[in-house]
């Protein structure tokens, strides 16, 4: 489906409110008057107020699915749910590492549709639609999650020859794919909605093959959040990907 005015305006949108947020963050972090886990929770209080705030003012009519907010139900009845990850990567942010990310994403009729990924330590936003696809040469390369690397993964690493390489939030290793320093992002064993959103819709913009581990479509703004797979990678690989995991 073509980009319309209207995906132009969300993709804007969620540029603007992903990167202040992100701002917030590296403020709290620069103050240096908490560190480790009382960080990580202040970060994600300060980013989800923020970005809540701004949602309720500026999109009134569109329901908001957060990590760090009570699900209302009366989002299942809406067509456009924003789902945002205040701070993804709580655990990277609080230790200063830079594989942390704001995800605010956009689903239309349980379809990533657009939204942003922004890693403030990079100084780096990329949106839905509008993200572009850089080349990734040389033997396959596969992201995977720092703490917990899927068996899946590896299987696929071993049978198509290629390596992983551990990272931490879901956007920061989806922006890596789209930056040619991996070929695909595998992930297995656990995520959420707001874990991958964004994320996907940016993916997916820049035409990069997403979907479950099984090859069926992400579907969002369930009633239940709960989505433990990830599959995103240059689509020529799909296909031997799918069925190396498989």
């Amino acid at each position: 489906m073509g980009a319309d005015a209207s995906d132009a305006d969300d993709a804007a949108l969620a540029v603007r409110l992903a990167e202040t947020a992100g701002r917030l963050l590296l403020t709290l972090r620069a103050g240096g008057q908490l560190e480790g886990r009382a960080l990580g929770d202040a970060g994600d209080a300060i980013a989800h107020q923020f970005l809540t705030r701004a949602l309720a003012q500026l999109r009134p009519d569109d329901a908001v699915l957060s990590e760090e907010g009570a699900a209302d139900p009366a989002r299942l009845g809406r067509a456009r749910v924003w789902i945002i990850d205040p701070l993804d990567g709580t655990r990277e942010y609080a230790e200063g590492r830079p594989d942390w990310a704001v995800h605010v994403g956009l689903a239309i009729d349980g379809v990533a549709r657009a939204g942003a990924v922004s890693q403030p330590d990079l100084d780096l936003t990329v949106a839905a639609p509008g993200a572009v696809c850089a080349p990734c040469p040389g033997a396959l390369r596969i992201m995977v999650s720092r703490s917990r690397p899927p068996e899946a993964a590896q299987r696929a690493a071993a049978a198509l020859g290629g390596e992983l390489l551990p990272m931490g939030s879901a956007g920061a290793k989806t922006l890596a794919v789209l930056r040619g320093e991996a070929h695909a992002y595998v992930h297995a064993g656990g995520q959420y909605e707001w874990d991958s959103c964004a994320p996907v819709a940016v993916a997916a913009a820049a035409g990069l093959h997403v979907s479950r581990l099984d090859g069926t479509p992400l579907v969002y703004n369930r009633q239940d959040p709960w989505l433990p797979d990830l599959v995103v990678c240059r689509p020529e690989l799909r296909e031997a990907l799918l069925a190396a995991l498989a």
